[in-house]
């Protein structure tokens, strides 16, 4: 299959092959040296993942704050040279609800903003495009279920990185072959693993799920802008984990009907009728 996939990637330089169709996008999703933080929200999902994150922040740098406020108080007030007598009593009723009931209290109202977050993720709504994608050693695998064409996608090698439009520092990022969704559709992964657990994520998408051999799982997305984003097997797979980054293009329905016309001709998929374009 490498031998293979070695072989198209040759005639693609020669061929305007369909994963040649969207050179010039901009690459979003991908980390960057020296920086900390989320990658740039690029779906509904992952901006509510950073808006959720920035909240628990702030209260947790509050909570930080108090109690650390509060150690230097006592410490100060209480200490043997400004309290010679100490004191006898044993119990404060009413601090040891407070502090019983105010966590409580503290985790209710995280949970009544997180748990919408989680169910959104968790809920798969109707899919524009569905693919499934199964996670090998050490590899992807993705399958257009709707049009019955497959491909398989490699990390490329640092020699080949410029014969398929990527910058040196995309090493270990960029794919020979790469997901290809249009701009604006609800695109539904089912994900899967062939040997061991991988874990298929897109940071800049806010998703992750787990690849367990012999389970199908789902998780969906929506990209709001064109681009390039990267992700990585975030399951630790055996000695090559590493080495299996994700890449997908977010591109315009015109592009992707361009794309999925070479891809179907290319992998010998069901012809069209396709219908992403007509969806609202």
């Amino acid at each position: 299959m490498r031998l293979l996939t070695k072989m198209l990637a040759a005639l693609a330089l020669m061929l305007p092959l369909p994963a040649f169709a969207q050179e010039g996008l901009e690459i979003i999703g991908r980390p960057t040296d020296g920086a900390y933080g989320f990658q740039p929200a690029a779906t509904e999902l992952a901006r509510d993942l950073h808006w959720l994150d920035s909240m628990v922040l702030v209260i947790i740098t509050f909570i930080t704050l108090f109690v650390s406020a509060l150690m230097v108080y006592i410490m100060v007030r209480y200490n043997s040279k400004t309290n010679k007598t100490p004191a006898t009593f044993t119990h404060n009723s009413p601090l040891e609800v407070a502090w019983t009931i105010v966590p409580i209290v503290i985790l209710v109202f995280i949970g009544s903003f997180s748990l919408p977050v989680l169910f959104k993720q968790q809920e798969i709504p109707e899919a524009d495009i569905t693919i499934k994608v199964t996670g090998y050693q050490w590899y992807w695998g993705y399958e257009y279920v709707d049009h019955e064409f497959a491909f398989d996608s490699f990390m490329l090698p640092r020699e080949e990185l410029a014969d398929y439009g990527y910058n040196d520092d995309e090493y270990l990022l960029a794919t020979d072959t790469a997901v290809v969704v249009p701009v604006g559709k609800t695109v539904v992964m089912q994900v899967t693993g062939a040997d061991v657990i991988h874990s298929w994520t897109i940071p800049a998408f806010g998703v992750k799920q787990d690849a367990v051999p012999g389970r199908l799982a789902e998780l969906w997305f929506n990209a709001e802008k064109e681009g390039v984003y990267f992700g990585q097997c975030s399951e630790l797979c055996g000695k090559d984990h590493a080495y299996m980054p994700i890449t997908v293009k977010v591109v315009s329905e015109e592009e992707y009907q361009k794309w999925l016309d070479g891809a179907i001709e290319e992998y010998a998929g069901l012809p069209q009728p396709y219908q992403v374009a007509s969806a609202n």
